[in-house]
């Protein structure tokens, strides 16, 4: 028999240590901890720290460059969290941000994260950076970093590295009633220095999934969720004028409202506005949409944001739809420009909300439970017949009630299976609507391969008719390992519609998906990471069912040593396609010619003061004189730990696009072959005073110039045929905007907020064809009216528990 070298053994010893979860005993303390950045309390003296992380990135699997110690310990209201990062001060690096804005920034952190009902799919995060700014996350299929909390942090630099202390109250987070508990948990390093991320608890990027990672706090005994309940009122002011026509109109904007949170059991938490103001957001990336698709765009309402895990788990929740601009306001401006006896005095941009409820939580037993309720006000447009001097008004939109249910049962192995039902009814029946939907989500015990089943149903009804339609998918993958691969198969009806409250560009479609790709995230001779991807794509029309497209796309992905990044990406459409969605007429078509794309995209080392990132597109098809190309172009520079700016220029041409331009006499759709040019800057300036106040400054200006150059009749093969040339159809669109966000969070939970916001009055078409040079173009931008708004905002946050404590004393 063989004998085994040590070498081998302690090799064996030392990987079976690193892949392993980690344990850690639960401590319970009766001493006060003083939050101050130091670890000399009594409390932490009898603890026993958690060691020895993992390196998850660059390079998985080795022990972490620097020693940190980690000791975490719980009293009846709190967890208590004292980490000593052992470091060169010089090499600390200690970039000032936002709250919130902290991956991949110019600056170390540490985290925590708790699992706290121990499912392996639902947890808290919580990080503080060596500056002392806090950032906090739910972390589900994905990291909600909307979702905030109320808890206490400290920084301290010690000769040796650096010290953060944190106290997370329990009424910040969630937790079943039970005598002894077991949590999920995580602590997680990152040194920007070195780009080095490690964790207590081994996180192997080859294996499908983040909680499921994390090691065990067991033993926590005879903790009791306390009465949780906070009110956030607020109050907002401000002026705004907008141009309207060729005159203007001042509004005085004053506001009052109220948020509440009250957990109404250990797992379960009520979330109430009344009144809510989002004026102070940031404004939408507006385009032109020459596609027959709806654009999405990003939430950005705090109320709609956080805490929303549940609701967009099956992707039938889209916060827009509540208080979204009012239908009607179109048809307002359509009659205004028809006919000019009708002048606007007032046609509301924003559906005013009344208010909105969030019930949510998950149970002992690992359900979750979802519901959400909107009201939204009726509005209305005031006209005046300039003709009469009358005032009247159109109604723009019905008073509305937004539903949504979500039941979510987790199971073991990651598995779950989710129920979703939306509804949304319209005063008068004009329109209302449901969906339901089931998602079946299974993974084996080895956490290898995943199995995904979806089904839902809608149904429309109202004086405007009644139709219904459903939707399903299934998929089946290789979701861990160096080799991933799925399959999906997918189909949706006709009729399908979820887009009264959920989003869904288009419907009517039938389709298969393949994919497979390579992993390494092994460090080589030249890659720290590398991926390789191919996706085959076959899709048909649902009804009638006719072939549609092919596609097939293929992908690689690297990582170099010196931390740049580089994609390459070919795909290809390699058969005339049929487009049954351009003509917008049922029953006809565009034929497509063959196609392929080809796009390097990529980034520099971030560490660096300078950072570039870029995308060059280039495509062509099989018609003549047909190219198109993308330059894409960001920097980001950074003068020092408190300031830096970016720069995003980004140019656009397409030269032989076609697409829907009007119908003729007879209803039949016109197509035309256009020149697009499109052009985008954005530039922005974040300054930090402290981790508690920033400024940030965001202009955008957006230019797309459509020029026509042929008209064609539609034959019913779908081929085209030139017609005569009708003059008028060419756009000039442009949309500026200037946010400037003041922020101070003058104590915890509380905040006052100061906004500027100055945008190019809408519908406004600059020289039309005149403007061939984006200088000249963007030089007229300020020679036309604009909007205004000034608002301050200030937010108190009230905590039942301290009241009461302070009553009592």
């Amino acid at each position: 028999m063989s004998r085994i070298s040590p070498a081998i053994l302690l090799l064996f010893l030392f990987s079976n240590l690193y892949s392993q979860q980690r344990n850690l005993h639960a401590v319970k303390i009766n001493q006060p901890v003083k939050i101050d950045g130091n670890l000399d309390d009594a409390a932490w003296q009898s603890i026993e720290a958690a060691t020895d992380f993992i390196i998850s990135f660059p390079s998985f699997g080795k022990p972490s460059n620097q020693k940190t110690n980690v000791k975490i310990a719980y009293d009846n209201s709190a967890v208590y969290i004292g980490a000593f990062m052992f470091d060169n001060p010089k090499e600390i690096i200690k970039g000032l941000t936002a709250r919130d804005v902290i991956d991949l920034q110019n600056t170390d952190y540490f985290s925590v994260s708790m699992d706290t009902y121990k499912d392996n799919q639902n947890g808290f995060l919580f990080q503080v950076t060596a500056a002392g700014v806090q950032g906090d996350a739910k972390i589900s299929q994905n990291v909600d970093r909307t979702w905030d909390a109320v808890w206490e942090s400290k920084v301290s630099i010690k000769k040796d590295g650096w010290v953060v202390e944190m106290k997370i109250p329990f009424s910040a987070i969630r937790f079943s009633k039970k005598d002894i508990q077991n949590w999920g948990l995580q602590f997680l390093r990152f040194r920007r220095k070195t780009n080095e991320s490690s964790s207590w608890s081994p996180d192997d990027p080859n294996v499908s999934g983040t909680v499921n990672k994390w090691g065990t706090w067991t033993g926590l005994k005879s903790i009791t969720p306390p009465l949780r309940l906070s009110f956030l009122p607020y109050l907002s002011g401000g002026v705004r004028v907008s141009p309207i026509g060729n005159s203007t109109v001042t509004e005085y904007l004053k506001s009052g409202g109220l948020d509440v949170k009250y957990g109404i059991n250990e797992s379960f938490t009520l979330d109430m506005t009344l009144i809510p103001d989002f004026a102070q957001v940031q404004s939408d990336n507006v385009i032109l949409n020459l596609t027959p698709f709806e654009v999405k765009f990003t939430e950005y309402r705090p109320f709609f944001t956080e805490g929303t895990e549940l609701f967009n788990k099956a992707n039938l929740f889209y916060a827009r739809r509540i208080g979204a601009t009012p239908q009607g306001s179109y048809d307002v401006l359509t009659l205004a420009n028809d006919s000019p006896q009708y002048k606007i005095i007032k046609n509301p941009g924003i559906t005013r909300l009344y208010n909105a409820t969030k019930f949510s939580g998950r149970t002992k037993h690992n359900l979750g439970i979802g519901i959400l309720n909107a009201l939204t006000a009726t509005m209305n447009a005031e006209l005046q017949d300039q003709n009469t001097g009358k005032k009247f008004f159109v109604q723009t939109e019905p008073l509305t009630n937004y539903n949504i249910i979500v039941l979510d049962q987790a199971l073991k192995n990651r598995s779950s299976v989710t129920f979703t039902n939306t509804s949304v009814l319209r005063k008068g029946n004009s329109r209302n609507a449901n969906v339901a939907g089931l998602d079946v989500s299974l993974f084996d015990k080895k956490n290898t391969y995943n199995f995904l089943l979806n089904g839902q149903y809608s149904n429309v009804w109202g004086t405007n008719g009644k139709y219904d339609g459903y939707k399903a998918y299934m998929q089946y993958g290789k979701v861990s390992g160096k080799i991933q691969y799925s399959a999906l198969a997918s189909i949706l009806s006709d009729k399908y519609d979820p887009n009264d409250l959920g989003f869904l560009r288009n419907n009517n479609s039938f389709g298969y998906i393949g994919s497979a790709s390579y992993n390494n995230f092994s460090e080589t001779k030249n890659f720290l990471t590398q991926r390789y991807q191919l996706t085959i794509t076959n899709l048909y029309l649902y009804y009638p069912f006719k072939w549609q497209n092919f596609t097939i796309e293929q992908s690689a992905f690297v990582v170099f040593k010196n931390y740049w990044d580089v994609t390459l990406d070919f795909y290809t459409q390699p058969l005339w396609s049929n487009d049954f969605f351009e003509p917008r007429t049922p029953g006809r078509v565009l034929k497509s010619p063959p196609v392929y794309f080809l796009k390097l995209f990529g980034s520099t080392d971030s560490r660096k003061k300078l950072f570039y990132n870029y995308n060059f597109t280039y495509g062509e098809s099989t018609l003549v004189n047909d190219p198109y190309y993308k330059v894409l172009s960001g920097f980001r520079y950074r003068f020092n730990d408190r300031l830096q700016v970016t720069a995003t220029l980004s140019t656009e041409k397409d030269r032989g696009n076609y697409g829907f331009v009007y119908r003729d006499n007879n209803g039949a759709p016109i197509i035309g072959e256009r020149n697009i040019k499109t052009n985008s800057t954005i530039l922005s300036g974040d300054y930090n005073f402290n981790p508690k106040m920033n400024m940030s400054i965001r202009l955008r200006h957006y230019w797309s110039q459509v020029h026509y150059l042929n008209f064609f009749d539609l034959k019913n093969d779908g081929y085209r045929v030139l017609r005569n040339f009708t003059p008028g159809y060419d756009q000039n669109f442009n949309k500026f905007n200037v946010d400037m966000f003041y922020t101070w969070d003058f104590l915890l939970g509380s905040r006052i907020t100061f906004a500027w916001k100055n945008a190019l009055g809408p519908d406004v078409t600059i020289d039309g064809r005149q403007n061939k040079s984006y200088i000249k173009n963007f030089s007229r931008v300020f020679d036309y009216p604009h909007s205004n708004e000034v608002s301050i905002k200030i937010v108190y946050y009230l905590d039942y528990l301290k009241l009461k404590k302070r009553d009592n004393f």
